[in-house]
């Protein structure tokens, strides 16, 4: 069966060039670094030995952040080597980290680079976080005697009948890891019903929940928001393809009760970026990118956050949070930025790709799900008019974290026990 993968995987390069391509048009970042993805080029070496962790992009860069400052304290005379997939990814890896890290992109799962990257990185292990399953990779991995552990791993419904089509294949993948650390019980019990040995599989918890955000962040998002005045700020968070339109036209609703409101876009991919904001001022509103710099007066109905790595400060800065990915089946993202900043949350109904912590999160009445865009508009409309119900859901967000926090920790327990350096 991987032979077969491999042989289509090496059959669709053509179309993976042509991909790159086309992203290319949209973010410049994608023509760049095609060395790493086809590891033409040797991963970043070191004098020390290596742990390897690979974050795909954005959302598991975030999520590592606990673990990366725990393993760097317990294991601090190994150098840490950070792969990514994206150009987002990888420049929120430089923010963060600086030189403190190593950083490249994991070669694409081809037998030639993923041999030649482990071969020139050769760490002492790995640590793949979520379900990023690659089969030439694991393979190579467990031939070379590289240790490999799965970091908050999670498999909805969906995704283990996915796997289980490849029943064999996903058995001999998951067999290979060392450890597994699932994010609930029910991501384990699925893990262990496609074939991970039981003994190795953990539920330790999310790491997400670890989320650390500045100190400074408040101060900075009230000083920004005091210069739009007192008016109500919406935020659509994380949007993707579909989404823009339903965010607008709620928010003709709502502005028919609250004729002042600030709408705040912000589109999950830079390529993106110019779509929406055509779609906004096409749509009749008055429309400010944020790379433009402009004063957001009172005239402005829409602000376009079109750059990299503020979406904290812009939660910081509003009354309601709407988590996109949601109204359209993407799976939904990562609403604890906002819970953190104790805002109410708002979500659509596809968020089986975070279903453990949205579930928490209606059940403790931390968010209120919404299907379209009416319901979108008549739920922000009363929170709107409810400042209480808006602290209530904002303490009880925040609450929740607090409680459910501690997965690192744990995390890093069983890697002590389970992996030998």
């Amino acid at each position: 069966m991987r032979v077969f993968y491999s042989i289509v995987f090496w059959l669709a390069i053509p179309f993976i060039i042509l991909r790159l391509i086309w992203r290319g048009t949209r973010a410049s970042a994608y023509f760049n670094r095609w060395d790493e993805r086809f590891a033409i080029k040797a991963a970043p070496g070191s004098d020390k030995p290596l742990i390897w962790i690979h974050a795909v992009s954005v959302g598991e860069v975030e999520a590592g952040r606990p673990l990366v400052e725990a393993l760097q304290a317990t294991f601090p005379d190994h150098q840490l080597l950070i792969t990514t997939m994206t150009p987002t990814g990888s420049s929120r890896v430089s923010k963060l980290y600086g030189n403190t890290v190593l950083h490249c992109y994991l070669p694409y799962d081809l037998p030639f680079a993923v041999r030649r990257f482990l071969k020139t990185a050769h760490p002492a292990f790995g640590i793949i976080m979520e379900t990023e399953l690659w089969p030439n990779l694991i393979h190579h991995c467990q031939k070379m005697q590289i240790p490999l552990v799965l970091a908050n791993a999670r498999l909805s419904a969906r995704s283990a009948a996915g796997y289980q089509r490849i029943a064999k294949l996903s058995k001999q993948m998951l067999q290979s890891f060392d450890l597994i650390a699932a994010q609930s019980q029910e991501d384990r019990e699925r893990l262990i019903a496609l074939g991970a040995d039981a003994h190795k599989v953990h539920a330790v918890g999310n790491l997400k929940f670890e989320i650390s955000l500045p100190a400074s962040l408040n101060e900075q998002a009230e000083a920004m928001r005091s210069m739009w005045g007192n008016r109500p700020v919406f935020i659509a968070a994380s949007t993707h393809e579909g989404e823009d339109e339903i965010v607008l036209n709620a928010s003709r609703q709502i502005r028919a009760v609250f004729p002042e409101l600030l709408l705040i876009m912000v589109p999950r991919h830079p390529e993106r970026f110019d779509r929406v904001s055509a779609l906004s001022q096409r749509a009749g509103f008055k429309t400010l990118r944020r790379s433009e710099q402009g004063m957001c007066s009172s005239a402005i109905q829409v602000l376009i956050v079109d750059t990299m790595g503020e979406l904290p400060l812009f939660y910081g800065t509003c009354d309601i949070a709407f988590v996109g990915g949601s109204l359209v089946p993407k799976g939904g993202q990562n609403l604890l930025e906002p819970a953190a900043l104790g805002r109410a949350v708002l979500i659509g109904p596809h968020y089986f790709n975070f279903n453990e912590i949205t579930r928490q999160f209606l059940a403790a009445d931390a968010a209120i799900e919404i299907k379209d865009s009416e319901s979108l508009a008549n739920a922000a409309i009363a929170l709107l008019k409810d400042p209480q119900k808006r602290a209530d859901m904002g303490e009880a967000g925040k609450n929740l974290i607090h409680r459910s926090r501690g997965a690192s920790q744990r995390l890093m327990n069983l890697i002590k026990r389970h992996i030998h350096v």
